[in-house]
């Protein structure tokens, strides 16, 4: 596939319709036009035609969409098609939850290893993976090929972690501590602030409130 730039906005829609399209699948649907697709993402028929024709288009005029084979190219443009190889730094309550969470695995997200400086967590283990200290960072990810490292620290942390996995060659961080990382832009950062979505909705739902009041 030719590479060119899709907008973040385009990016973002791509997870749901990869969502979505499994759905039907499992359902034993085999062909969706782009309406019928709309009307359940409530996405416009021409935003989905226009997102789709940024990867090549996949729909044939009068038929619509196979979904087995959208949802398998979707699939190859997300980087599904391959494992995924992660470390998590930071073994709380939310590290917790995320490495227990099965649906990563069943996308080809895999825990390979957990990381954190409490040195009674040392030795325990979660899920069969066990907690190891700092120092084994470097070693371990080149002994792992690691692709991902997950950050579920404090901010005041994060920033010296995340200079060290930069260092350490890792080029994806996906990071929920409650601060913006500043790394090469060859590093690719999602950051993920809870209480920013958590405000969000707090904001859309005070909105729409004050608007039936009137």
């Amino acid at each position: 596939m030719e590479y060119k730039e899709i907008s973040q906005a385009v990016i973002s829609r791509l997870p749901r319709y990869y969502r979505y399209l499994g759905e039907l699948k499992d359902e034993g649907v085999e062909r969706i036009s782009s309406q019928e697709l709309s009307k359940k993402m409530h996405v416009t028929a021409s935003q989905i035609r226009q997102d789709l024709n940024h990867f090549g288009g996949f729909g044939q005029q009068g038929y619509g969409y196979n979904v087995e084979y959208l949802y398998v190219e979707i699939a190859k443009i997300l980087g599904l098609d391959k494992e995924h190889h992660l470390i998590l730094i930071g073994a709380g309550n939310l590290g917790q939850a995320l490495l227990n969470y099965n649906n990563f695995e069943r996308r080809g997200f895999i825990f390979k290893g957990i990381f954190d400086h409490n040195p009674k967590l040392y030795g325990l283990k979660i899920r069969d993976i066990e907690i190891r200290p700092m120092e084994e960072l470097s070693s371990f990810i080149k002994k792992n090929d690691i692709d991902i490292a997950v950050l579920t620290i404090p901010k005041i942390s994060a920033v010296t972690v995340a200079e060290k996995l930069v260092e350490c060659n890792i080029k994806a961080i996906w990071n929920f501590a409650h601060i913006d990382l500043n790394v090469p832009e060859n590093v690719q950062v999602e950051n993920v602030h809870l209480s920013d979505s958590l405000m969000k909705l707090s904001y859309n739902s005070s909105r729409y409130h004050d608007i039936g009041k009137k």
